[in-house]
């Protein structure tokens, strides 16, 4: 999976189609990353412990990777990438610019 945890993505389908946020957590086994503030569902909290309050909260849930799109931290455009192998080491190439992602974080 080309998508990794602290990558800034651009949705480019489903209801927040067009929306970006930043993968809180990506799940390589099926496919789907967490993205902050995207996805959101309306989850019902019972109170557990006295004093607690319950309510109503949104959580973000698991978004297929085919659903968004990388952004480049240089050109600031989403785009496709692609893997070069260096030193034995993966390194992640933006198909626009030919920058390397890795090196900004």
């Amino acid at each position: 999976m080309k998508i990794r945890k602290g990558d800034l993505v651009k949705m480019i389908k489903g209801k927040d189609r067009g929306r970006t946020g930043v993968v809180l957590r990506a799940l390589p086994k099926v496919r789907k990353v967490v993205v902050e503030g995207l996805n959101l569902i309306k989850k019902h909290k019972k109170a557990r412990k006295e004093g607690e309050e319950g309510g109503i909260i949104s959580v973000p849930r698991p978004v297929p990777v085919a659903n968004v799109k990388l952004v480049c931290p240089k050109c600031k455009t989403p785009t496709r990438i692609k893997i070069e192998r260096k030193n034995g080491k993966k390194k992640r190439i933006c198909k626009k610019c030919q920058s390397y992602i890795d090196e900004e974080r």
